[in-house]
């Protein structure tokens, strides 16, 4: 056995912090190789940890909630030693060279069996400063179980923590009592529970930390950087409506639900090929527009922890199942906190579905790094004159942002009537695909 110490890794795509939602172990566990030791949340999403040793935890350096940049040692395992340490690591020649942190992981490995314990506890201990040790540093902070059992799993905590609820004063609904979201959105908001942070009055305070603080961020970048641009257009989507039901009735769907999201963006593909460059980026440093082979489809999903824009690589390719398939994998994935960088890195056009939420439409702003976002509004019943008499019809607003330095005028609105020529009859989709 030898005292290994790992440091808060590179999770990919430059990331240089990360908030500790919640530990996995404690100390005194025993681990194996790849076990999750640790989740955090990223500027991207909130990911798991793995050990890259089997081993006993020694230490929790770091406390639930703290936010903590790469390279910070996070943990101590006393490891197992194995034979390529003994032939690849040669021993410290002194204690302080013994206590340095290794080298950072990168990248996740498979999800293990669970860890024997050596003492037994039911829940995720909570971090807290001891009685004696009060002076908020990290010296002074142990590891304490929580005076009550509370069942909950590391994203409701962390919400629980955002909106300042005390879980123990909460009754699960879940298995073995287990404490929800929905348990948590009943409570009715923060209201009827003191928030963290200072309060004035009767407003209540939550941390702009994690995905909520990166996306704040990016978008005062993008709106501040690009000079943004929007188009409208209103469409009768009757008759996509009519075969987008027909569809789901088939035997393929039977699985996959088939949304009106999942029609639009089999028709935003197809758009592309005609107007490439909206599916784009500008390259400032070298003066160049980079036309992308490839559309890397984003759809924004609205999670609690903030907007999430993860993207289906190589959109272009796929058929109106696949992509139905692909847009609820991600955005369930997305929603349960367990999305993966990956899938947050390259988007190269993306979509905004407002009409969920019962919304005609917007202006929306640019995800960094790309040149065009569509947004659709609610498809609703409306009098619209057709065949020259005035009918009830399924009818849709479309509204394109564009940046203006890399797409002018006559190419937005040229993609935007193809979009909308395709929903109004989706026979010129199945020509053109």
């Amino acid at each position: 056995m030898a005292l290994r110490h790992f440091a808060l890794p590179d999770l990919g795509e430059g990331l240089t912090e990360a908030d500790i939602l919640s530990w996995l172990v404690a100390e005194g566990d025993e681990i194996v190789l790849n076990q999750p030791i640790v989740e955090v949340e990223t500027a991207k999403a909130a990911v798991e940890v793995p050990s890259p040793w089997a081993g006993v935890v020694r230490r929790l350096h770091v406390p639930q909630g703290q936010t903590v940049p790469v390279g910070t040692t996070i943990i101590t395992i006393d490891a197992v030693a194995t034979s390529a340490d003994q032939e690849s690591v040669p021993a410290a020649p002194d204690a302080a060279a013994a206590a340095a942190p290794e080298a950072m992981l990168v990248g996740y490995g498979p999800r293990p069996a669970q860890a024997r314990r050596r003492r037994r506890i039911s829940a995720v201990p909570e971090l807290v400063p001891s009685a004696a040790g009060q002076s908020g540093t990290q010296a002074d902070t142990v590891l304490q179980e929580p005076d009550v059992t509370v069942l909950a799993k590391p994203p409701v905590r962390k919400l629980a923590r955002d909106l300042g609820v005390d879980l123990r004063s909460v009754r699960g609904s879940g298995p073995a009592g287990s404490i929800t979201r929905a348990d948590l959105g009943a409570l009715g908001g923060v209201a009827d529970h003191p928030a963290h942070g200072p309060q004035t009055g009767d407003a209540h305070r939550l941390p702009m930390t994690g995905m909520r603080k990166a996306m704040a961020e990016a978008m005062t970048a993008s709106a501040f950087t690009a000079p943004h641009a929007t188009v409208f257009l209103t469409v009768d989507a009757t008759e996509t409506v009519r075969m987008r039901r027909a569809l789901a009735a088939r035997p393929e769907f039977a699985e996959t639900a088939l949304t009106a999201l999942a029609v639009v963006a089999r028709v935003v593909c197809v758009a592309t090929r005609r107007t490439p460059l909206v599916n784009s980026k500008l390259d400032e440093d070298a003066h160049e527009i980079v036309l992308h082979d490839e559309v890397n489809l984003g759809i924004a999903v609205a999670t609690p922890r903030g907007l999430l824009v993860p993207n289906i690589k190589g959109a272009q390719a796929l058929s109106l199942l696949d992509l139905a398939g692909e847009i609820e994998r991600l955005t369930a994935t997305a929603r349960e906190g367990h999305t993966r960088p990956a899938d947050l890195a390259g988007g190269t056009f993306s979509i905004t579905n407002v009409g969920v939420f019962g919304i005609d439409g917007g202006t929306p702003i640019l995800n960094p790094g790309e040149s065009a976002i569509l947004c659709l509004g609610a498809i609703r019943p409306t009098p619209w004159v057709h065949e020259g008499e005035i009918a009830v019809r399924d009818v849709v607003q479309l509204s394109l942002s564009f940046d203006h330095r890399v797409i002018d005028g006559q190419a937005a609105a040229q993609f935007l009537a193809d979009v909308g020529a395709m929903l109004n009859d989706p026979r010129i989709l199945l020509a053109r695909a």
